[in-house]
């Protein structure tokens, strides 16, 4: 059932210009994981270049890094996540997507939200934070916080985390570093997952 639904959404992506990314995408981006067994949905900021090129979201060296990290924690990308991004289609130059662009992608995010119905929801990066949270907060001041918000008409545990592309030029892995905080921060979802 929610295959289905996922594939009817998808073919619409397929066909929007809602918004001028759809000129230039050369696919879209609409997901990745098990919709059948994900416990939690991954939210990144958008598409980059391997991503439109492939369809996929994080492949990239930020989302081989971030798959890396997921290892670590013990969080199975194929079975435990569901991949989405706040935008299905690349901004140019890999730029952040606008308000504007986000609003006109909004349905299709609550939608796949909706369908999966996750027990914990993770904003990967500033960019997906912002989409829900409408406090003006660093992400390295709310990071691994559990935030109870109201997504899609139902309360979500909500955790945010640093986007891998920002930990791509923080190298050190010392406590309290970026790289060991985002591992911390994974481990907690891994016991949400599971609890």
């Amino acid at each position: 059932m929610k295959k289905k639904k996922l594939e009817e959404l998808r073919e619409t992506c397929l066909g929007c210009q809602k918004c001028e990314l759809g000129k230039t995408r050369t696919n879209i981006v609409f997901s990745d994981g098990n919709p059948k067994t994900a416990k939690a949905i991954l939210i990144g900021e958008a598409p980059g270049a391997n991503e439109d090129a492939t369809g996929t979201p994080f492949v990239g060296r930020a989302g081989k890094l971030l798959n890396e990290f997921l290892e670590k924690a013990g969080i199975s990308r194929s079975e435990d996540l569901y991949v989405i991004n706040t935008v299905k289609c690349r901004p140019p130059e890999n730029r952040v997507p606008t308000d504007s662009e986000k609003k006109s992608c909004e349905e299709y995010l609550l939608k796949q939200i909706e369908i999966i119905n996750p027990s914990v929801m993770i904003f990967c990066g500033a960019t997906a934070l912002k989409s829900f949270y409408p406090e003006k907060l660093a992400i390295s001041k709310i990071r691994g916080e559990v935030l109870e918000l109201e997504i899609g008409g139902k309360k979500r545990k909500c955790i945010p985390i640093f986007h891998p592309s920002y930990l791509l030029r923080q190298h050190s892995i010392v406590e309290g570093s970026p790289r060991d905080l985002m591992l911390k921060d994974l481990k907690k979802i891994k016991e949400l997952i599971e609890g």
